[in-house]
């Protein structure tokens, strides 16, 4: 099955690449099959992207928050009737368990855009008594923000970054990981449908060029990127060239310590939803686990027991629990640290 984006300007805020950077596939980890082919944005997009963003912006920025509200609440209630399909392009493109996207994805994605959109109206300034005379504030949206994904969280990460970016009344560009480049699609057109002008969210594909021209685009006056820490001092070094606001969210992961008063069962079960919950391929992924060497024996029994009732199998049937690594480079990854240990 393979899917090549139509080439055109801009259809519904979703930005075809035309023909001006390489090519990359979504690709199905269970299978290895192509689901969908695109090509790299390049200067040209990008600079459509952006000149779009700040007409949206101009437009969205008026728009009063009671109403900006209401379009982020009807956003929700269409994720959550799409939830299935949604959950389901997910699970293509991630290979995450179907079992786990149909609640963890596009569904907690709603949550925020519900939060968010009940929220906004209330977001005052301030009157401050100085004792006679007085100060207010006016909280005003910031511009055009760019925003950067992570391929273990699709939908719920641009979901996450979009909701308080608009509600605020800003326009945003939002670039997933060319691993992970489908379920953004579906956003903007979600979007759309629920009332959001045209331009004021954007998807632009592409790799890390495609990143490097948006993060340093002039007219671009914030940037949050959820990625690792070598592409985050990339981003911030890049941000802070041209003083913009930089909001990252970087790779950072923690061991488990448990200790000999621990409760067995619990501490085998937080252990197990630290490392294999959505393949381990999660930020907050319980890297090492250091159990204290009195009750090291029963940890490592019940682990390995409960371990062995894991449904390993078809990602797309609701009871497998794991699926695969999401890429071949993943996977390779996770073998070398096999190999280290």
């Amino acid at each position: 099955m393979r899917a090549q984006p139509e080439a055109s300007n801009c259809i519904h805020g979703v930005y075809s690449q035309e023909t001006e950077g390489p090519e990359f596939d979504s690709v199905y980890p269970a299978t290895g099959e192509t689901i969908a082919s695109m090509r790299a944005a390049r200067e040209e997009t990008v600079n459509r992207a952006v000149a779009s963003a700040r007409e949206g912006f101009k437009v969205w920025s008026a728009t009063p928050a009671i109403e900006r509200g209401r379009v982020l609440r009807r956003a929700a209630e269409i994720l959550r009737e799409r939830n299935r399909e949604l959950s389901e392009l997910e699970t293509l493109d991630t290979g995450k368990a179907l079992q786990e996207t149909l609640v963890a994805d596009a569904a907690s994605a709603a949550e925020c855009f519900d939060y968010f959109g009940a929220l906004i109206p209330t977001m005052t300034g301030e009157h401050i008594d100085l004792g006679g005379s007085f100060a207010y504030t006016r909280r005003e949206p910031l511009g055009v923000c760019i925003r950067i994904g992570a391929w273990n969280y699709p939908i719920q990460i641009a979901d996450w970054k979009a909701a308080p970016a608009l509600a605020c009344g800003n326009a945003m560009l939002f670039k997933p990981s060319e691993v992970t480049p489908l379920s953004a699609l579906k956003l903007a057109e979600i979007l759309i449908e629920a009332g959001l002008p045209k331009g004021v969210f954007n998807v632009v594909e592409g790799d890390g060029e495609t990143g490097r021209l948006l993060v340093s685009h002039p007219d671009i006056d914030k940037v949050s990127l959820t990625g690792s820490v070598p592409t985050g001092e990339k981003v911030a070094a890049l941000a802070g060239s041209g003083v913009r606001q930089a909001t990252l969210e970087l790779g950072g992961k923690s061991p488990l310590i448990v200790f000999e008063n621990a409760d067995i069962d619990d501490a085998v079960s937080g252990a197990m939803l630290a490392n294999f919950y959505s393949t381990g391929q999660i930020c907050s992924n319980g890297t090492r686990v250091f159990v204290h060497r009195s009750i090291n024996g029963k940890f490592i029994e019940k682990l390995v027991e409960c371990t062995k009732k894991i449904v390993i199998g078809d990602p797309m049937d609701e009871a497998s629990q794991m699926g695969p690594l999401v890429s071949k480079a993943q996977y390779d990854k996770v073998l070398s640290y096999m190999r280290l240990g």
